[in-house]
């Protein structure tokens, strides 16, 4: 059994985006059997789609997950910080955040 690195508790801080900002995916997200009337590994957000942030709720008491709506898919799929950037803040911190490995994500 070995030690589970803990991660920040995001909602300490005030959350990176705000209802009404447009924002763009940094990474592509298929669904993981959690979005209904779709497929499992069914895409649900390509790389580089525009979308508004509609709302901001909680997951586990610690990440902000952003109800974001993908006006060109007619979909609104929740979103972690690091797998969207600011259209509407330029030197937003997430846009310039990378990730290194997998470029894709789940929905939540």
């Amino acid at each position: 059994m070995g030690l589970r690195r803990e991660q920040e508790v995001e909602i300490r801080k005030p959350p990176q985006f705000m209802p009404g900002e447009r924002v763009r995916a940094t990474r592509h997200i298929r669904n993981d059997g959690t979005y209904p009337g779709r497929e499992i590994g069914e895409s649900l957000v390509r790389k580089g789609d525009d979308g508004y942030v509609r709302d901001v709720g909680t997951f586990l008491q610690q990440f902000y997950i952003y109800a974001v709506e993908w006006v060109d898919r007619g979909t609104v799929v929740g979103m972690r910080a690091g797998e969207l950037m600011s259209l509407d803040k330029v030197g937003s911190p997430c846009s310039a955040q990378t990730t290194v490995g997998s470029s894709e994500g789940t929905a939540r």
